[in-house]
């Protein structure tokens, strides 16, 4: 290289930075390490414990409560695939995978998009930092994350957070921001405050955006959870690398395949409970409108009735 090239060590940088976090946080990791490891054992003792049969029954179970019988269906069939090709044990670990790494990214992006809804200035700062995580390829997340949790389903679980949290954070700012500040002037006109305007105005008008938010994180955990495959997180992400070393066409399409069906299933029944929502809530304000124009119907007679009454009471005795 010439010398007069003028180079920036970005890479030496966060070298140095990796390394004192490693030195100086090292108890800390461990603990995280400790928590995330424990909550992908419960999830994956839930799902993988049970024999295949019982655990299809739940999933269809709730894939006809979400979706009705269209889903259900979608669900047997797609299930039975991949008990099918041999991949059942492979797929429970991976949907623990997800499910876990989803629901922790989940908490953490509707908060912080919240409050980046509610302040310009974080809003300013997180959309810088939200872009930089969704153009890094994904195989970069694996390099810190092997480093400060060591090689296992740990450090697949904490890049998969770090690569999905993005989408959640984005749709729940504009969920929020999209709500028609007429309502929220007139909610706040009532004594309403920032939090009960946040908790019964702002979330519940928002959470269409919302659920499409926590949509696009599970598909982006379930596309990571492949990919974390290579630093022995396990599941069909290990069959898929495995596939790779050995050219095995075989073992990639049945692992790629149970991935799809996977992805379509989560996908499925995270829309239809979406829809669900939002159809309850439309019941529930339809109520609350024909109570209101009852509530008013009453009122309205009795004003008549008063007045009549009143009427009567001047009208001269004979």
């Amino acid at each position: 290289m010439n010398d007069a090239t003028i180079r920036i060590p970005f890479g030496d940088w966060a070298e140095v930075v990796v390394h004192w976090l490693t030195t100086t946080l090292g108890p800390v990791f461990d603990v995280l390490r400790a928590i995330f490891g424990g909550f992908y054992d419960i999830v994956y003792l839930v799902l993988g414990t049970p024999p295949f049969w019982a655990v299809i029954i739940v999933l269809v179970a709730i894939g006809y409560w979400a979706g009705r019988w269209k889903l259900a269906l979608g669900t047997l069939i797609g299930l039975f695939v991949i008990v099918s090709v041999d991949q059942w044990d492979n797929a429970m670990k991976t949907l623990a995978l997800v499910l876990v790494a989803s629901t922790i990214a989940v908490l953490i992006s509707i908060p912080v998009g919240i409050w980046a809804a509610r302040s310009n200035t974080v809003s300013s700062i997180v959309k810088p930092v939200l872009d930089f995580m969704q153009t890094m390829p994904a195989f970069v997340y694996l390099i810190p994350a092997l480093v400060l949790f060591r090689i296992g389903v740990v450090p697949g679980i904490v890049a998969t957070i770090i690569f999905a949290l993005a989408p959640g954070v984005r749709m729940t700012e504009l969920g929020i921001r999209g709500v028609d500040r007429e309502v929220v002037e007139a909610a706040r006109s009532f004594g309403a405050t920032p939090a009960r305007i946040l908790r019964q105005v702002q979330l519940p008008l928002a959470m269409p955006s919302i659920m499409a938010g926590v949509n696009q994180v599970i598909m982006l955990s379930l596309s990571m959870v492949v990919i974390a495959g290579m630093v022995g997180a396990g599941g069909l992400g290990a069959d898929v690398v495995q596939s790779l070393n050995r050219i095995d066409v075989a073992l990639g399409f049945e692992a790629g395949i149970s991935v799809v069906v996977l992805a379509m299933i989560l996908d499925r029944m995270t829309s239809a409970f979406a829809k669900h929502d939002r159809t309850r809530r439309t019941k529930r304000e339809a109520k609350t409108s024909a109570e209101d124009e009852s509530v008013a119907e009453k009122v309205a007679q009795a004003d008549l009735e008063l007045d009549a009454a009143n009427a009567a009471a001047r009208r001269p005795s004979r």
